[in-house]
């Protein structure tokens, strides 16, 4: 995806203007692809030391050029995680190939397990937790796996959340026999009270994985829209269909400031509510979802 150049609000003066966002957006995360990482002359001058950065796996990108954007996330001091698709994944001898890639040459301990979103498996695996099961990821010191606030047709077709809800109740069961820590990653929403719902929904059933919550970066609405129908976003859709409606706005970036604010909010009022940290979709560009986060926790642009 192209680095944009976006008109925006003006940033805020300080982080203290900003009330609980600071400390809700602490400890973010992103994700890149090989082709947009290229983009990035030097990672180090976009965000903090440290961060988490997925590696999303797009079907046909070949495993070097993901083990490469690992090493080269590593070299320059951050904690890349790679995304292992379940369904795009040929056999076990081919899984275990990719992980001892990415720990030999990059350094890898950290990976997103996913479902992998395609009608056609590549070989027996069709879920994060038959490749749990492999081995495959012993030694691993963090696991993270897919949620779903609202919903997912791939998994529950009649548009309820039986099956996704069962699945995560066997992650959270292995969790349990496993010294990996473990996290439920989001698909991004537009709206914060689905979420809300969802989060307590697996509170009220005894899943209590700790949630890091998809935000969807600044991007223009049309990307925003044709993102969130690729998806399957759905009751959150509605945010951005109000704003199409406005012609006046049609131009301007949707940013994500609203969801994070209420979303902030609601953490910093219920300490003990579920998600624990922000994943940002990258959607308008890297460069300019890094920006917006250093404008909301520092009030400087990265």
């Amino acid at each position: 995806m192209a680095l944009m150049n976006f008109r925006r609000d003006a940033a805020p003066d300080a982080a203290a203007d900003l009330g609980p966002v600071p400390a809700f957006l602490d400890g973010f995360s992103i994700e890149v692809m090989p082709r947009t990482a290229a983009g990035v002359e030097d990672f180090s001058a976009i965000l903090p030391a440290g961060t988490r950065v997925y590696i999303a796996h797009i079907d046909g990108t070949p495993i070097a050029d993901m083990v490469a954007c690992a090493a080269r996330l590593r070299r320059e001091g951050f904690e890349p995680m790679p995304h292992f698709p379940a369904r795009l994944i040929a056999s076990e001898a081919i899984l275990r190939d990719w992980v001892n890639r990415y720990k030999a040459e990059a350094g890898v301990h950290q990976a997103l397990l996913l479902g992998g979103g395609v009608n056609t498996p590549a070989g027996d695996y069709t879920s994060a937790m038959q490749m749990l099961e492999s081995g495959a990821f012993d030694g691993f010191t963090r696991l993270h796996m897919a949620g779903h606030p609202e919903g997912n047709r791939d998994i529950d077709s009649d548009g309820g959340d039986a099956i996704a809800l069962q699945a995560l109740r066997l992650k959270q069961d292995w969790a349990a026999r496993s010294d990996a820590k473990m996290a439920i990653v989001t698909q991004f929403c537009f709206e914060p009270a689905p979420v809300i719902a969802w989060v307590d929904k697996l509170a009220s059933l005894g899943i209590h994985l700790p949630v890091h919550i998809g935000i969807a970066g600044p991007a223009k609405l049309q990307t925003l829209v044709k993102f969130a129908i690729a998806c399957g976003v759905g009751p959150s859709l509605r945010v951005l269909q109000r704003r199409a409606r406005d012609v006046t706005k049609l131009l301007l970036p949707f940013e994500p400031g609203e969801m994070v604010a209420a979303l902030a909010a609601h953490k910093a009022a219920n300490p003990a509510f579920g998600i624990e940290s922000v994943h940002f979709f990258p959607l308008g560009g890297i460069k300019t979802a890094a920006t917006w986060v250093a404008e909301h926790t520092k009030g400087e642009t990265a």
